[in-house]
């Protein structure tokens, strides 16, 4: 295989948001009395905006519609954000690199894409990427595969052709259902199970450790 691009999911590979995305959620919910908690986050993390507004809406029985439930979280991620941009060490680093070896590159994320669109121009690294891609543009978020799919699509490159960066049991899944190389930085704080972390192709400790020289 020759790699002629890289899939980047965002949250807990280039930004450490995964923690605040539930606790925003946390937040959200007990304003109506909602008690959310981790299992809550697991449930959720791959899911596109519809999937998991929904989600919220059903389970807490939430007194508000699913846009209404959207815009409320959105809101508040990007007040913490701004508040605080949590940077990945050597996230920005590596995207550079392999920016700088030539291969296209694309973020396949579960967030909206304004957020995608927000962090990535605060990071300073709009320019080093082909396709901005959020689960929000595909009917299913991951771990189906169509997000990986469509970011191949956009990058015009063949799955087989792609690796994909990801940290999360459904993230795996969903690249490796899609046809991609996997490379796994397994999440600290939501580990992905065993059998969705044996689908990745090649497992690091690390974001520093992703250079051109590990890809396939």
């Amino acid at each position: 295989m020759t790699t002629r691009a890289v899939i980047f999911d965002m949250d807990g590979i280039l930004v450490d948001t995964e923690e605040i995305w539930h606790q925003v959620r946390h937040d959200f919910v007990a304003s109506f009395g909602g008690v959310w908690t981790a299992q809550h986050q697991r449930d959720c993390m791959g899911a596109n905006s519809a999937q998991w507004s929904r989600y919220i809406r059903r389970t807490f029985r939430a007194p508000m519609t699913e846009q209404e439930i959207l815009a409320g979280v959105v809101s508040m991620l990007r007040d913490s954000y701004a508040a605080d941009l949590p940077v990945i060490p050597g996230a920005s680093e590596a995207v550079r690199a392999l920016a700088g070896a030539g291969l296209s590159l694309a973020v396949a994320s579960s967030s909206p894409l304004s957020i995608i669109e927000f962090l990535m121009e605060r990071m300073g690294l709009t320019e080093s990427f082909q396709a901005l891609v959020s689960s929000d543009a595909v009917e299913h978020g991951k771990p189906s595969p169509d997000v990986y799919a469509f970011a191949c699509a956009q990058l015009q490159v063949r799955p087989e052709e792609a690796v994909a960066v990801e940290d999360s049991g459904n993230g795996i899944v969903a690249a490796a259902d899609a046809g991609l190389f996997v490379i796994a930085i397994p999440n600290k704080l939501f580990p992905p199970e065993t059998a969705a972390l044996a689908r990745a192709s090649r497992v690091l400790d690390s974001i520093r450790e992703l250079t051109p020289e590990v890809l396939p």
